[in-house]
C-alpha cells in the first residue's frame, strides 16, 4: 500500500481532472447527506440517474437525519429488523470495534449528542453523572443480529450512529454500482472520502490535492497525490475543524471515547487511511483518532493490512 502515496495528510475535495476526447467519460456533481459529491467514470452509457438512486437508497438506510431511515427506525424502536446494508455496516463496525478494544464504537451516539457534536447542540458541557448515564447504553460489543435478522441492542437506549462509516460505505456502494455496470476507470468523491480505480480521462493515474492541518484550526493546501491504478480508497478524520472549549480554554475535539465517555485527548490532528474499500478506510480513520496513540494506530493498521498517515497538531507527519 505504501507505493500509492507520496506525502499526505488531509484530503481536499479538489480533484484534478484533465479533459480529453480520447475516451468517453461522464461527470456528475451534486449534494447528498449534507455534503457534496463529485463522480467521474468511463462508461458505455450515462449512469447519472442510477447514481442518484443509489445515493438516495443509502440515505434511506443509514442516515441519522432521515427519520424514516432503517437506522433511525431501529434507534427509535419502531423496528428491530435489519436490512442488508445495516447488517454489512454493523458487522464491519463491530469487527473494527473489537480490534480497537472498544475505542471505535458507532453506539457512541448518546455521548456525541451529550457533548454537542451530534444531532443537537448544547451550550453547556455535561457533568460526570450525565456522562455516566449516557455511557451505560454504549457498547456495540454487547449488540448482535440474531438468526432471524433482528437487532439485539445492549439496552433500549442504545442508538447507532454510523456517521463514521456510512459516508465511506456510500462511496463503496457507488464504486460497486459502477463496476457492475462495466466501469473500470472511475473516481468517486463524497465529502472528501475517495474511491478510485484505473485512469483519468487522459489515460493517466488519478490525482488529488492534499490538505493538512495548519495553525489556527485551519488547513493548508499541500502536495498532489498520484493514485495507483488499482482500486484505492482514502478516508480522513480530524479534530481540528470541529471542537469546543472547556472552562479552562482547552480544546475538546468531536471524537468521543466510548470507553471513558469524554473527548479523546490526543496530539493527532488528522488521520488518513488507505484501504481497498472505502467503508473500512472511513471507519479506521475514526478509529485512529479515537485511539490517539501512535503505537496502537500502527498495530491496528498492521492488523487490517492498511496504510495510514497521522498528522500531529505541530505539523509532524508519520507514516504507518
Amino acid at each position: 500500500m505504501k507505493k500509492r502515496m507520496r506525502f499526505v495528510p488531509l484530503i481536499s475535495v479538489l480533484i484534478l481532472i484533465f479533459a480529453s476526447c480520447e475516451r468517453t467519460f461522464y461527470t456528475t456533481d451534486g449534494q447528498t447527506w449534507g455534503t457534496t459529491y463529485h463522480i467521474v467514470y468511463n462508461s458505455a452509457k450515462n449512469l447519472d440517474e442510477e447514481i442518484r438512486v443509489e445515493l438516495k437508497r443509502i440515505d434511506s438506510e443509514l442516515s441519522m437525519f432521515n427519520p424514516a431511515s432503517t437506522v433511525s427506525m431501529i434507534n427509535s424502536g419502531l423496528t428491530d429488523s435489519v436490512s442488508d446494508d445495516f447488517r454489512e455496516v454493523f458487522t464491519l463496525a463491530k469487527h473494527i470495534s473489537g480490534l480497537t478494544g472498544g475505542m471505535y464504537d458507532p453506539t457512541v451516539a448518546p455521548l456525541t449528542d451529550l457533548w454537542g457534536f451530534g444531532r443537537t447542540e448544547s451550550g453547556e458541557l455535561p457533568d460526570s453523572a450525565a456522562v455516566a448515564e449516557a455511557l451505560a447504553s454504549v457498547g456495540i460489543g454487547d449488540c448482535d443480529i440474531d438468526a432471524e435478522g433482528k437487532i439485539v441492542k445492549k439496552n433500549e437506549d442504545t442508538a447507532f450512529d454510523f456517521s463514521s462509516i456510512a459516508k465511506g460505505y456510500g462511496v463503496e456502494c457507488i464504486g460497486r454500482l459502477l463496476e457492475r455496470s462495466g466501469c473500470s476507470d472511475y473516481l468517486v468523491e463524497i465529502g472528501g472520502e475517495i474511491l478510485s480505480r484505473g485512469h483519468n480521462p487522459k489515460g493517466k493515474n488519478w490525482r488529488i490535492q492534499l490538505d493538512a492541518p495548519a495553525a489556527g484550526n485551519s488547513h493548508t493546501r499541500m502536495s498532489v497525490l498520484e493514485l495507483d491504478e488499482e482500486r484505492t480508497a482514502i478516508a480522513t478524520s480530524g479534530n481540528y475543524r470541529r471542537f469546543r472549549s472547556d472552562e479552562e480554554g482547552r480544546q475538546l475535539g468531536h471524537t468521543i471515547s466510548p470507553v471513558t465517555g469524554y473527548p479523546v485527548q490526543s496530539s493527532i490532528a488528522s488521520a488518513t487511511v488507505f484501504a481497498s474499500d472505502c467503508a473500512t478506510a472511513d471507519a479506521l480513520a475514526t478509529a485512529c483518532m479515537a485511539l490517539g496513540d501512535t503505537i496502537e494506530v500502527k498495530r491496528i493498521l498492521s492488523a487490517t493490512g492498511t496504510h495510514g498517515i497521522m498528522v500531529t497538531a505541530d505539523g509532524t507527519v508519520a507514516e504507518y
